[in-house]
């Protein structure tokens, strides 16, 4: 007899246990009953059988997204951002502790948010919790509330209800984690540093660049990974885009300090020499930086030294990018487009799928405790993407779901098509959210 199950997926290319494999899965109650050889009995109501043109793929998982809402959700909310995920492959996402209002430092404000959020989302979605000076007592309450864990900038991040931290409260922070059990996400440039630099101004992208020096991040994460020494917290550099910095991150992770660390995709697609002049919508904080660091950046990803790639969405309204590095809105929307940009860069240097499944699904459901999310396997969440990784496509930005469409890469050819996108077994439909809002303990 066959084993029955809600749903079947057959696929000569599905990636598991890291590696590309032949086999069947079964999905009972929303989640992986069964994995199986390709030529094993399955029976369900439901079957897909997918084409040798295509992989399965874990539903990937967006630790650092900037949803807005409530407050700003002119410039993006929950239904359009999670459309946007959706159509990017992306099943889960963890929502940014600023840019909405209020921002994420209270359970109170938590609350607003997953009101906000609430019955909108077409993927699942976590919420970081915020530290900022003087809500340390704040943090139980917080992780209590259901927050994955906690992001601090030490540089200003361009919020005044968003202040950064000095050197003494982040490590008094990253304690307080300890405790908590949960990692403290930091922007890492040095406030102190920034201001001697000055700010840019103007349409010239090498002007906005040298008002950004690598040196920025060089000395805050040397900050950070001391301090992550001193407590023992688990302290996770974010959007990481100085190659110098990464020998440093070498050197702390074999002395076993808790410290890792992410990138982008723009970090690891564009290159400053390419970026025009008053092109804003490639402006972001740390900047893009030359193709020779950006290679270097490969290079640590290979290493594992960079361990996880992550989108950073960061949109703003479209008045917000005018052609002026120094007053333009610093972030990338590209939330929808981070699979295929990965997958046509990796591809060139040798990497497979099952090393852009580690990089944008497993490590990041690690880093947020996402116990069910980013990998195929018995007991997970049956989140699936449905790729075609030998299709090609342009972007247009009139096709893209997030709330503007405003993009550094209009016109770019990318490989690799998402060709559906599967919640929990079930189709993501853009007329009917069925995202869940997790818990630290989902």
């Amino acid at each position: 007899m066959a084993e029955q199950f809600d749903l079947v997926i057959r696929g000569a290319r599905v990636v598991t246990g890291g590696a590309e494999t032949p086999c069947v899965i079964g999905v009972t109650a929303g989640r992986t009953a069964a994995i199986r050889p390709l030529g094993a009995a399955a029976a369900a109501p439901r079957v897909i059988d997918l084409g040798d043109d295509t992989v399965l793929l874990p539903g990937l998982v967006d630790t650092h997204v900037h949803v807005c809402e409530p407050g700003h959700a002119d410039w993006e909310g929950f239904a359009t951002a999670t459309r946007a995920a959706a159509a990017g492959g992306i099943t889960t996402l963890v929502d940014m502790p600023l840019d909405s209002v209020p921002v994420t430092v209270s359970a109170a404000a938590l609350e607003a948010k997953r009101r906000a959020a609430a019955g909108r989302c077409h993927v699942d979605v976590g919420f970081w919790g915020g530290v900022i000076p003087g809500n340390l007592a704040g943090l139980g309450p917080l992780r209590d509330a259901g927050v994955l864990g906690f992001k601090c900038f030490l540089a200003d991040s361009g919020s005044a209800d968003f202040p950064p931290l000095g050197g003494r409260e982040l490590a008094a922070a990253l304690g307080v984690a300890r405790g908590l059990g949960a990692p403290l996400l930091v922007h890492a440039e040095n406030a102190e540093a920034a201001a001697v630099v000055g700010q840019a101004a103007g349409p010239r992208y090498a002007g906005y660049l040298a008002s950004r020096p690598r040196g920025l991040e060089n000395l805050a994460i040397a900050q950070v990974i001391e301090a992550a020494r001193a407590t023992g917290g688990h302290a996770h550099v974010v959007h990481l885009s100085s190659s110098d910095a990464v020998p440093m991150l070498a050197t702390a992770r074999r002395d076993g300090v808790r410290v890792t660390a992410e990138s982008c995709p723009h970090y690891l697609t564009l290159a400053a020499e390419e970026i025009a002049d008053g092109d804003t919508a490639a402006k972001c904080s740390p900047p893009v930086r030359e193709a020779a660091n950006r290679e270097l950046l490969w290079d640590a990803l290979r290493r594992g030294v960079v361990g996880m790639v992550v989108s950073d969405h960061s949109p703003c309204l479209p008045a917000m990018k005018a052609p002026d590095f120094g007053a333009a809105w610093g972030g990338i929307s590209s939330l929808q487009l981070g699979l295929p940009l990965m997958w046509t860069q990796a591809r060139r240097r040798g990497f497979t799928l099952s090393d852009v499944v580690t990089w944008m699904a497993e490590r990041p459901a690690d880093l947020a405790g996402l116990r069910r999310k980013g990998r195929i396997a018995v007991g997970y969440d049956a989140d699936f993407t449905v790729f075609a990784p030998d299709e090609d496509f342009t972007v247009d930005p009139a096709r893209l779901h997030h709330r503007h469409p405003v993009t550094p890469y209009a016109g770019r050819r990318l490989r690799g098509v998402v060709r559906c996108t599967l919640l929990r077994g079930e189709p993501v439909d853009p007329a009917r959210p069925r995202g869940q809002l997790l818990t630290r303990a989902s």
